[in-house]
């Protein structure tokens, strides 16, 4: 039993690291190159402008630092509030899996690049875009997405074993709630709510019978003599 929650504990480090892991690669992501635009405007030399991921999208910093802050959070949450936290995780893997695939499917990236390099259009000679950042934020996506399935399997094993395993001391707590001795010293009375299996064996090993309901031996005639 002592081993159940360091096992419980395994998938919640290794959701914990690779949500650190997905945060350094989207911080690395948005310092690469996606789009470079070619301008020349015939009074000077063709411009090149590269355009990073932080410019392309401004989302990437923002998400890489509530990566950093998820991994924080699993130090502190448990089960239902780590549940949220993995679905909130699932929605950012999704919307890094839209920033990488709509790098590659988009058609022409060209018009969307001469707004944020302040670039006039009709000035534009050539775009190409680059995929080393799109890929990057893929697999940090799967990354997001694998930490938030691990999480949410580690809160429902945490609550499986918080429902599995009891104490001594609540079954027995248990066993005096269901067998309720009134005041006046009349026979106890049994609720309505059957007995388990485990709470009856404790009965048992503490002397009791709990087929009547008493919660102590009961005293036979050579005691009341004595």
């Amino acid at each position: 039993m002592t081993d159940t929650p360091r096992r419980g504990l395994t998938p919640i480090r290794i959701a914990q690291l690779l949500l650190l892991v997905a945060a350094v690669v989207l911080y690395v992501a948005s310092r690469l190159t996606w789009v470079e635009v070619e301008s020349f405007d015939e009074l000077g030399p063709p411009k090149t402008i590269a355009l990073t991921g932080s410019r392309w999208s401004t989302a990437l910093v923002p998400v890489a630092l509530l990566l950093g802050a998820a991994v924080v959070a699993t130090l502190a949450v448990r089960g239902w509030p780590l549940r949220v936290l993995a679905l909130l995780l699932a929605v950012v893997s999704a919307a890094l899996g839209y920033l990488a695939i709509s790098q590659w499917v988009v058609p022409d990236v060209a018009l969307r690049a001469t707004e944020l390099a302040e670039v006039q259009l009709i000035t534009l000679v050539g775009s190409e875009r680059h995929y080393a950042g799109a890929v990057l934020t893929l697999c940090a996506g799967v990354a997001t997405l694998v930490a938030a399935a691990l999480l949410m399997r580690a809160a429902a094993r945490e609550g499986a074993t918080q429902g599995r395993y009891t104490t001594p001391g609540a079954r027995r707590a248990a066993l005096r709630e269901q067998t309720q001795t009134p005041a006046d010293g009349s026979s106890p009375v049994q609720t309505s709510e059957p007995m388990s299996e485990r709470t009856m064996w404790d009965a048992l090993d503490e002397g009791q019978d709990p087929t009547d309901g008493d919660t102590g031996p009961e005293p036979g005639p050579s005691s009341e003599g004595r």
